[in-house]
């Protein structure tokens, strides 16, 4: 019936208060919270201080982030379609959260004695609650406006967010060394508690904060077949995710390298916690900054800009040199500035691409649309590590070595600044002249709801 290939949608809020929206996104907190620690300290503190292997280690983290990449769109594709009294996107943050805060758990308060079942039990738990919380939450995300604006407010929330819980977790190492230096399990503690503190209420604050529906039980039932042709038959969101793959690729370049240049380009390295700090500090800003821009120049425009604003600061870097850490600083400052503004836009974007694609064809792939973008994304920052680290090892660059070549140093500065402003431009020019603008967008938006009228109309019994 074509009822069922065009549902009628749940009502949409046009504007959510601050608080609401701030409640909304309160279990992004936890989600970035843990994401960092999870990756960058979790393994080197149990394997020094739990003599865990390091090669189980790492065996354990490739299956949960091969767990993680698969698993995005399947609970995307399965929650578009879920039929419940509580919604279709409720059931999986709460089940998901539920996950992540058990494998949080075990991760960061480990038993003496934690064997590598454990750590195993808590990688999968929590790759698991992430990817199903992650992933429904940015669906839902979508749907609870269907405001072109709105979308951008909403999507900068998140930024935002993110970015504290980055600039609190960066802290706690800091303050650990302060008071017990190179006391892991300490690390862990202070990690756990942030992540526990946040996620319960975070849980609770984003389940109540707005009204979700459930899909119509006579809804189409997964087919994979159309289920890849929604995805890889819509030229605009595959725009969307080559550019996003881009801009988190060139992110994961400046992210593997930045620890080496300065340690050890700048030999800086009691700048090594704080350079981070630094940047993400001012990446707070960020959200409010591009928010604004976005609502006045439009996303795709504001994307560009966003775009071409991270490449001209990282084409910068190239004129560094060993004296010149100011320029360096002034550099990060403007980086936190522009921090996430490219990806801030493309998420909402997302959206825009959903409503297209359910005005066209009938069909609602909001979830399938945004976890095939959380794919793009996780792409990205693994096609980073993958070649940046070989690419300067393959110039003869040696972090373990007393001290580098001058070639194999200017060859680490030149992949560090290169890599993000080529990615950075590639997104730019895979957005420029995008056609979803905020009037295209109200007209899909009026197509929609007029078409949903008809079928309200038809689908009452007639007296």
């Amino acid at each position: 019936m074509i009822h069922e290939r065009f549902p009628s949608s749940p009502p949409r809020q046009e504007r959510l208060d601050g608080w609401r929206l701030l409640r909304f996104t309160a279990m992004s907190v936890p989600i970035y919270a843990a994401a960092q620690p999870v990756m960058a300290f979790v393994p080197a503190i149990l394997s020094r201080h739990y003599a865990i292997p390091l090669a189980g280690l790492g065996l354990v983290y490739l299956i949960g982030q091969v767990v993680n990449s698969l698993l995005d769109p399947v609970i995307g594709a399965l929650s578009d379609r879920t039929v419940s009294r509580f919604g279709r996107r409720r059931p999986w943050i709460a089940a998901g959260g539920l996950l992540f805060i058990v494998g949080s758990t075990m991760l960061f308060f480990p038993p003496e004695g934690a064997s590598l079942t454990w750590v195993g039990i808590g990688v999968l738990c929590y790759y698991t609650g992430a990817s199903a919380t992650q992933t429904t939450l940015l669906a839902w995300s979508g749907e609870i406006s269907g405001d072109y604006d709105q979308r951008t407010r909403i999507a900068s929330q998140f930024t935002l967010l993110s970015s504290a819980a980055l600039v609190l977790t960066l802290l706690l190492p800091a303050l650990a060394d302060q008071f017990r230096p190179d006391d892991g399990p300490l690390r862990l503690t202070l990690f756990g508690t942030l992540v526990l503190v946040t996620a319960v209420p975070g849980l609770l604050l984003t389940l109540t904060a707005v009204p979700d529906h459930s899909a119509p039980s006579g809804a189409e039932p997964f087919v994979l077949r159309k289920t890849l042709k929604a995805v890889f038959g819509n030229p605009l969101l595959l725009r969307v995710l080559a550019a996003d793959a881009a801009v988190t690729a060139g992110q994961g370049v400046r992210t593997a390298l930045l620890l080496f240049i300065v340690t050890i380009y700048f030999q800086r390295p009691e700048w090594a916690a704080g350079f981070f700090l630094l940047q993400y500090s001012f990446g707070v800003l960020a959200g409010p900054i591009w928010r604004r821009i976005g609502l006045r120049l439009g996303k795709s425009r504001a994307a560009v800009l966003a775009e071409l604003t991270q490449a001209a600061i990282n084409f910068g870097l190239v004129f560094l040199t060993p004296d010149r850490f100011g320029l360096m600083m002034a550099l990060a400052v403007a980086q936190g500035l522009s921090q996430g503004s490219g990806n801030l836009m493309l998420r909402s974007m997302v959206a825009d691409v959903a409503d297209l694609h359910r005005a066209e064809t009938g069909e609602d792939r909001v979830g399938l649309y945004y976890s095939v973008f959380s794919v793009s994304m996780k792409l990205g920052g693994a096609l980073a590590f993958g070649i940046a680290l070989p690419l300067v090892t393959a110039f003869g660059f040696d972090p373990k070595a007393a001290a580098n070549t001058p070639q194999a140093l200017d060859a680490l500065l030149l992949v560090f600044a290169l890599g993000p402003a080529l990615a950075h431009t590639l997104a730019a020019a895979l957005v420029a002249g995008f056609p979803l603008d905020a009037g295209r967008h109200a007209e899909i938006r009026r197509q929609i709801q007029a078409r949903e009228d008809v079928y309200a109309a038809a689908a009452v019994p007639a007296e």
